[in-house]
């Protein structure tokens, strides 16, 4: 395969492989699995880099304790992972979403499942009606109305999938 991967030049050709089969494998592009795993790695791509924010999240898609659980793991088993070897698990969180035809719902399926499919601009949360969640997501509040909508969410997604398709990123 010739196509450049998004964010391919920081990665390995194991992981760039493994990508494209997971993407083959779920019908999913392999360059918005891409961008999302740069969002949420910090461009690191590391499977043991830790959320910032303190969750216990940690790896390639932010894996939160409980989620790790549901998937008969922990999160610190993950951590231990090479990043190929974690690109298993990413693929097992991704399968029960069936098909993901774009950057957004691949991106909700990590952060917000409920807004797979919605419009883009379906509000996942306001201050008003869900004054906890949108303090803990106020960073993507873009134009800061107190309203964050799922292109406000998906918005520094899309710039890391342009970034990262830059030459001087992808391979």
């Amino acid at each position: 395969m010739t196509d450049k991967l998004a964010w391919g030049a920081h990665v390995s050709s194991a992981f760039r492989t493994r990508v494209r089969a997971i993407g083959a494998n779920l019908g999913i592009d392999p360059n918005n699995l891409m961008a999302c795993m740069a969002w949420e790695s910090g461009e690191t791509f590391s499977s043991s880099v830790a959320n910032m924010a303190g969750s216990g999240a940690v790896g390639l898609i932010q894996f939160m304790p409980a989620t790790a659980a549901a998937m008969g793991t922990t999160t610190a088993k993950l951590a231990a992972l090479t990043p190929v070897q974690q690109l298993d698990w990413v693929e097992r969180y991704f399968r029960p979403y069936g098909r993901l035809k774009t950057l957004a719902d691949v991106y909700m399926a990590i952060l917000w499942p409920a807004a797979i499919g919605k419009p883009m601009d379906a509000v996942l949360w306001s201050k008003a009606v869900k004054p906890t969640t949108y303090r803990q997501n106020a960073g993507l509040d873009a134009n800061r109305d107190g309203i964050i909508t799922k292109i406000e969410c998906a918005g520094k997604v899309y710039a890391k999938l342009e970034k990262g398709l830059l030459p001087e990123h992808a391979a």
